[in-house]
């Protein structure tokens, strides 16, 4: 399989990222490092994680997923996961992947407003 990357768009001070298809490790660690880099040159102030798309993930995936927020936090970011399916919050948890942080909506434009509303706070 080809390496694909995840695209981020940059909209005002928000980074957005849709991931439309289950994560490999190898593109998942990608993602990391491209959002990572993203956050860094745009000094974005938050960024919204589109999961509707993933019925499943693997502890590896949940682990980078964990990292990604942990760290976009230590960069100053407030960072939203919009569309969590049932099965990829029982693997979180399960997992201790600590979401505390974290706001959470039901799809893209919810969590967009959300962050909005977070960041004019």
């Amino acid at each position: 399989m080809m390496n694909m990357r995840i695209p981020i768009l940059k909209l005002n001070d928000t980074l957005i990222v849709s991931i439309q298809w289950e994560l490999d490790d190898k593109t998942a660690l990608q993602f990391q490092e491209d959002l990572l880099n993203k956050m860094h040159e745009t000094t974005a102030r938050g960024i919204v994680i589109d999961l509707t798309p993933i019925d499943f993930i693997d502890s590896f995936i949940a682990k980078v997923l964990g990292d990604v927020i942990s760290m976009s936090g230590l960069m100053g970011a407030k960072v939203v996961i919009t569309g969590i399916q049932p099965a990829v919050a029982i693997t979180l948890i399960e997992l201790g992947i600590r979401l505390e942080d974290v706001l959470t909506a039901l799809d893209l434009e919810n969590g967009l407003d959300k962050l909005q509303k977070e960041l004019e706070a």
